[in-house]
Order: C-alpha cells, then structure tokens, then sequence
C-alpha cells in the first residue's frame, strides 16, 4: 500500500564554501528590511559569523538587531523576549544563526508577532497560526532538520513542557549552508546530531506503508551514507566531503521527501521530547537512548519492516529461516553504532542514573496528555506502550 502524499519544499538552499556571502542578497529578495538576528550561545560570536553577519547587513543598508542567549531545547520565556521585541522594532524578517533550537525560537517568534494572545496557545492547541514573519535560516549545525521542515518545538518553563507544532507558515525562505562552519562543533554535538538526523529518516522508515520502493531507497541511502561520514568526521573534524554529506542530509531527512507514500511515526520523537524536557538531555542523545528499547517492543508485529532496515541499512546477512534473529541484528548494529560514536543506547547511560518510577509516570503524562492522545504511526502506542518503552530503556 503506498499512501496518498502533498510534497511541499519551498525553501531556496544555498550551498556551499562562499554561500554566506550572498546573506543580504537574500534577505532583499524576501522583503527584508528591519531584520531579528538571532542566535544562541557565544559560538557564533567567537567564530566571527556574527561580525560577518553585521558587516554584511551594515555594507546593504540593512536595518538589524539581535537576541541571542538561545539555548537547547528552546525556551517560551526567549520566545516572547523576541516577539516583544521584533514588536518594538517593527522587525520585518527574522534571521537565525545556528541549529535547530535557534531555528525553533525563531519560527515560535515569528508565530507570535501578529497573534494578540499568548504564543503558547498554538502548542496548546487553543488557537492555529495564521501567519509568521519570514525567516531565513544561516545554518551551523545540522541536525534538527528544522531549515527545511514546517515543525516548530518549544519548552515553557513553566513545568518543563515540550510540544512541537507544525505549519508550512513558518517553512524558511532559504538557508545558507556552509559546511566550513561545521568544523568546529564538538565530537558529541556531532554524534549526537548525526542521531537526530538519521531518526528523522527512521521514524518515516518505519511505516505500515511499505510499498513506495523509490522512498525507501532514497532513505536508505541517507541512512548509510550519514552512518558511514559520522565515523570519519569523528577522525577528521575539517572532512569537508564528509562535513557536506551530513550537513545536507540533515535537510532532505526532515523536509518530508523520506515520507512521500509513507507515514510518519515519531514515537521515539515524541518519547525523548519529555525525556530531554525533564533532564535537559541532548536531543540525539536522548533519542538514542530510546530507539532500541522501541524497537524491540514494536518489531513482533513488523518483522519485515525490520529485517529490511537490518539487510539494507545495517549491512546483515539475511537468515531466511529466521526473520526474527535477523530483525534483532538490525537493531543491535544500530545501538552497536550509537556506542562507536559516542552515544547512549540507555536513559541510564544517558543520565547517570536510573529514572524513578514517579519520573517515568510523569513523562508518560506528558507524553499522552493526561492518557487522552496516543503517540506513533506503524505501532499505536497508548499510556501503557509508553511506560513499558521508558522501561525497558531504563535498563
């Protein structure tokens, strides 16, 4: 069965050592004039892209001001610092500098500007945005997928809840990628966002529609392809080959071209999202922590599926007589991968320490939403499922 599908990338990607230089360019072509340059920690002032960046807009005649103080799993609080101030600014077009948290917070403000009631109320599902400041996107670390794709996740404080949305409102007008900007990042940041970027495949991998071949090939090869490039920029950092495999496979993995005839998942997602809101865990690292124990509680019911993923991707010999056996080999090179790079394939591992039973009954919680939603795609899983996938994790 191959499902019915709508591919929408409307982002202008540009690609490349000399790319920034054609920032102003861009921002003209979409109407800016009085620009939000936002960003997160001192990296991309201590790199120089930020002085870049200013000496850029100051040469074009380009009207900007910046909020930067960004942090992993972006908060409210920064959401409605940025929507105040884009107000008071009359800012016409927002900027992010950096990965997905940046990208995140700047969709969250874009949302916000023309919305009279609190921002929050679109994760809560009390309103439906109706429109967003442009937003371009100058990308330093691949991972989130978020410069191509119409997903929006943030945390409020306020009781550490994590929820993302999603609407083609917010989809980027273009993205600057550079792959020199990479070099730099640290050895578990680079793990941890080749993580997030092959899951953002696998959760559409992993789907009851199994008949779009074309779709599964494409996502195959991502899959391999980011495997195999992770191991060598761990060894050499300034790979720019490698840098350039990852940096744009971390777009085309979340701008939906692995999903046409399929059907997303994003349990595992969906899972680490409380996970990372309750510890203040690293994404990827969260999300490795998990897979595994998801994967064995899902693949009884979809041997083939996984046998696939195993022959295919992981590079198993298919025993024919046994599914199963080779289902679970699948499974273990992925989590023995994980662990050759650095990455967790446990919440203890991940945390240094055992979740409590009242931890994991809070991130079920939240997870179902006081047990009213369900969560995945290929295998339903209910309040029940979730617990016994935050347990085995725990293990």
């Amino acid at each position: 069965m191959i499902k019915d599908f709508n591919y929408y990338a409307p982002t202008r990607v540009v690609f490349g050592r000399n790319s920034e230089d054609r920032l102003s360019e861009l921002i003209k072509a979409n109407g800016g004039k009085r620009v939000l340059i936002h960003y997160g920690g001192g990296s991309a002032r201590r790199s120089g892209l930020l002085d870049k960046i200013f000496a850029m807009l100051q040469e074009a005649g380009i009207y900007y001001v910046e909020l930067g103080g960004v942090v992993p799993n972006p908060l409210l609080s920064m959401v409605e610092q940025g929507i105040a101030l884009c107000r008071e600014e009359k800012i016409d077009f927002i900027l992010a500098v950096g990965g997905g948290s940046v990208i995140d917070s700047a969709k969250a403000i874009g949302y916000g500007v023309g919305y009279d009631g609190p921002v929050w109320d679109f994760w809560e599902g009390k309103a439906v945005p109706q429109s967003c400041l442009p937003i371009g996107v100058m990308l330093t670390i691949p991972a989130a997928g978020s410069e191509m794709s119409s997903s929006c996740v943030i945390t409020k404080d306020e009781g550490l809840v994590k929820r993302g949305i999603n609407s083609d409102l917010c989809r980027a007008r273009f993205c600057i990628m550079n792959p020199e900007r990479t070099y730099t990042l640290p050895p578990y940041q680079t793990a941890a966002g080749a993580t997030d970027i092959m899951m953002h495949t696998m959760e559409r991998y992993f789907s009851k529609y199994e008949e779009m071949t074309l779709t599964d090939a494409i996502a195959e090869a991502l899959l391999r392809t980011v495997k195999d490039c992770a191991v060598e920029v761990l060894k050499h950092p300034d790979d720019y080959r490698n840098r350039a495999q990852i940096m744009w496979a971390g777009s085309l993995a979340h701008n939906d071209l692995t999903e046409c005839g399929t059907e997303k998942d994003f349990a595992t997602h969906r899972l680490e999202h409380e996970l990372s809101a309750l510890f203040g865990v690293t994404h990827g690292a969260g999300l490795a922590a998990l897979w595994g124990s998801w994967a064995r509680y899902v693949m009884p019911q979809h041997v083939s599926r996984f046998v696939q993923f195993a022959v295919n991707v992981m590079g198993v010999t298919n025993d024919f007589a046994h599914p199963e056996e080779t289902a679970l080999k699948g499974i273990e090179a992925m989590e023995l991968f994980y662990r050759t790079i650095g990455m967790p394939t446990s919440i203890p591992e991940l945390i240094g320490r055992k979740v409590t039973d009242e931890e994991i009954a809070e991130m079920v919680k939240k997870c179902s939403r006081g047990g009213s939603i369900t969560v995945g795609a290929m295998e339903v899983l209910q309040s029940s499922d979730m617990e016994a996938v935050y347990r085995k994790a725990n293990n």
